[in-house]
């Protein structure tokens, strides 16, 4: 929305006073929908901020909806520390914290956590921006944005009833995200530097198995440049990726449909499988090899590779032997949104809170 100002959630409470230092400025949150601008808004109020706070209802759609344009391409965001404000952020945080209910650990608390940890789970999130995630972060600590983690909290925690541990180097945002953690029913509670200290600046790679033994299917980009035409590349890319741009002649296919699809592909010579790094192709092979009789390739390193030898992608031309169904566009995502599917959205949030009364695993006890 014009004039607006990139905030994520968990760094409002934290940066709000210092983007507007007047309590007599009329602050307005807003996303693209409703959740996180009614979340950010009850945040700024929780944090005692004296201003006059609104969400903006329906966010970016319900704006577009009304006829107006939204700005595009603007990349500026809100990173400066606090200084003048910081203080009272911090005493605001600790007092609606505390009132909440929201557990400090000290060292050793947390090292009971870790010892426990393999007869109750327990995860370890750094709340803060990923860009200070990057520049050093307590290790075993995932990065986990604290706006993002309380609304698609099941992206970083996958089992009911463990323990969260949250970090920050402030004392703000985590407490404000274990804030609202703590109302959905999680065990949250938070620890700073003075217990662990963010001297862990190498990114975990994340966790997958062991890339099987390709033999004599792997390929290199040189024999794949060279390759005849008779030769047919399959992209494995999630659709939007390869819309972006793939390997020029590559065909659309989803490895989970290669018993339908991969009999749809033209020509009767060897199919070569390509992911954005070799990785997925490389577990896909044993399902293509019960699909198709015809002579399977990988190439090694995938299109990151193609493209690391100076090798263009095709931004152009598309061959979608799959249906390009594997992912859920959201009705605010890009810029060619159907009217009908931004209002389905609205009328689908709308309903949520009368969907709780069928819930039977919600646990929410709002403060």
């Amino acid at each position: 929305i014009p004039r607006g100002v990139s905030v994520p959630g968990g760094e409002l409470a934290f940066r709000a006073r210092e983007i507007a230092p007047s309590p007599d400025t009329t602050i307005i949150v807003n996303c693209a929908g409703r959740t996180r601008s009614i979340i950010g808004t009850q945040s700024l109020i929780n944090a005692g901020l004296p201003n006059k706070i609104y969400a903006l209802r329906n966010g970016t759609i319900g704006w577009t909806l009304a006829g107006h344009q939204v700005e595009r391409g603007k990349t500026a965001r809100m990173l400066e520390r606090p200084q003048a404000s910081y203080a009272a952020a911090l005493a605001d945080a600790k007092a609606w914290a505390a009132r909440v209910g929201v557990g400090e650990l000290d060292a050793a608390t947390f090292a009971r956590f870790q010892a426990e940890a393999g007869t109750r789970t327990l995860y370890c999130l750094d709340v803060r921006t990923p860009e200070e995630y990057a520049a050093g972060h307590p290790a075993g600590f995932a990065s986990a944005p604290g706006g993002q983690l309380v609304q698609a909290t099941d992206e970083w925690v996958g089992v009911r009833g463990a323990r969260l541990v949250l970090f920050d180097d402030d004392g703000v945002r985590a407490r404000m995200t274990a804030s609202w953690l703590t109302q959905m029913g999680w065990d949250a509670s938070i620890i700073g530097p003075d217990v662990v200290a963010p001297t862990e600046a190498v990114i975990p790679a994340a966790r997958r198995p062991a890339l099987p033994d390709l033999g004599g299917a792997a390929i290199g980009v040189g024999e794949l440049a060279a390759a005849p035409a008779s030769w047919t590349i399959v992209d494995l890319s999630r659709s939007p990726a390869y819309k972006t741009g793939h390997i020029p002649a590559a065909h659309f296919v989803l490895a989970s449909r290669f018993a339908t699809d991969l009999a749809r592909l033209p020509g009767e010579g060897p199919i070569v499988l390509v992911s954005a790094d070799g990785a997925e192709a490389a577990f896909a092979l044993a399902d293509a090899r019960a699909a198709t009789k015809r002579e399977l390739r990988v190439l090694s390193g995938g299109t990151r590779a193609w493209t690391d030898a100076g090798h263009a992608l095709d931004t152009e031309r598309q061959s979608w032997i799959s249906t390009p169904d594997d992912v859920y566009k959201r009705p605010y995502e890009g810029t060619d949104n159907a009217t009908a599917a931004m209002q389905a959205y609205i009328d689908w949030e709308l309903q949520l809170v009368a969907q709780l009364a069928n819930d039977s695993v919600s646990n929410f006890h709002v403060v």
